[in-house]
């Protein structure tokens, strides 16, 4: 019997399969974590428990501040250098831009040519003067439904959807193809004018990843209860950026650290089949699109406000998880108070029935310092990276 050609055969075939679990574990990158690092809770824990961050978005410089030539300071609440310090050797630090309400610094800059080669010029001139390793654009709303939509109507921005990806790529044309682009983007249908089969190509041709703002998607423009951060929405959200181009792995799903509470219609809703879809109390004004006060919301670190602490106690101790829809709420039919958070148990579902199921490339939220001081839903998204990455690792 010829031994030489049979243990040739299996070096053959070892080496090809060595081929191929090297192609996968390169087709497979680690998990993107970015965190979103706040002025309002600037904060971050032990170093030890920062393990799976990959990137830090200081949030936020104002776009404002990048349409003047002549800048050549950037003040902010912290420094890049002092943030790097608080996470490990090798994590990007980028400076998110803008925010919800801060969208006319943007405007003006996509309004021109011009206009667009000073906001990338000034951008660039800030990240190298901080250390940055790139920006996070949080131009949330370009064309409309941001926070001024009832004062300004959308067809006055439709302008900008077509401006948008141009202001793109003047910043990657300036910071280069090294630096990090992201950009913050709407979770909710309604709200993607910018986002289409048409525009997602330009779009992406100039970032790296989106963060898919997987939150707040009931809020004061709703009048019946649903999951703020609930996986049917969430699954909705990233379909909707996927089949318009977005490739999967380009796409980071959206985390809460915080709590949402809504006043609900308790005669309508004692009628309703189900806690999920009963009216609320109109939350906006009609004319102006203010809040009226009728819903709220809350981080981990902040402490219970008076007026919802015995109805929180409740939500806690007596909510559920909803299987149909994806969520962790609570009806308080005595104080008629619709609560929608997650828990670290609600997080951990998300993995297999989000993250996994369509093969996205990573996971953020908002905000590090909102978890303090017990970071448990830090944790728990820890716990579904490592073992989502475990799992694509036993699947070679």
């Amino acid at each position: 019997m010829n031994t030489t050609g049979v243990n040739l055969s299996w070096y053959l075939v070892l080496y090809c399969i060595t081929l191929i679990m090297a192609a996968e574990t390169a087709a497979k990158p680690p998990l993107r974590s970015i965190m979103y690092f706040t002025g309002q809770h600037p904060i971050a824990p032990p170093i030890d428990q920062l393990g799976q961050v990959t990137h830090v978005a200081i949030a936020f410089m104002s776009p404002g501040a990048f349409n003047d030539p002549a800048r050549s300071e950037w003040p902010f609440f912290t420094t890049v250098n002092q943030v790097r310090a608080q996470f490990r050797r090798g994590t990007k630090v980028m400076v998110a831009i803008g925010g919800w309400g801060d969208t006319h610094g943007f405007s003006t800059a996509a309004l021109t040519e011009k206009a667009r080669k000073t906001f990338a010029k000034s951008v660039a001139k800030m990240v190298e003067a901080t250390g940055a390793d790139g920006v996070d654009v949080d131009w949330e709303y370009p064309g409309g439904n941001g926070e001024d939509y009832k004062k300004v109507p959308n067809s006055a921005k439709a302008w900008e959807i077509d401006a948008y990806p141009l202001l793109l790529d003047e910043l990657r044309a300036a910071l280069g193809p090294e630096k990090v682009i992201s950009a913050a983007v709407p979770g909710l249908r309604r709200d993607m004018l910018a986002f289409t089969h048409e525009t997602i190509p330009k779009i992406m041709r100039s970032l790296n990843f989106l963060n898919v703002m997987t939150y707040d998607m009931m809020n004061r423009r709703d009048t019946v209860t649903k999951h703020h951060t609930g996986v049917k929405l969430s699954l909705e959200a990233v379909d909707a950026y996927i089949a318009n181009g977005v490739p999967p792995q380009n796409v980071n799903l959206g985390f809460a650290f915080y709590t949402k509470y809504f006043k609900t219609d308790h005669e309508a809703c004692a009628k309703a089949a189900s806690a999920v879809g009963c009216p609320t109390l109109l939350l906006e004004d009609p004319q102006t699109g203010a809040d009226l006060g009728r819903g709220g919301g809350f981080s981990w670190h902040d402490g219970i406000p008076g007026n919802v602490a015995k109805s929180f106690s409740r939500a806690l101790s007596q909510g559920t998880y909803d299987y149909r829809e994806g969520g962790y709420f609570y009806l308080d039919t005595e104080e008629d108070i619709w609560w929608t958070f997650d828990t670290p148990e609600a997080i951990k579902e998300k993995f297999p029935l989000i993250v996994e199921k369509k093969g996205l490339g990573g996971v953020f939220a908002w905000g590090l310092g909102e978890d303090a001081p017990a970071f448990q839903h830090l944790a728990a998204l820890n716990e579904g990276l490592v073992e989502y990455s475990s799992g694509r690792k036993d699947e070679l």
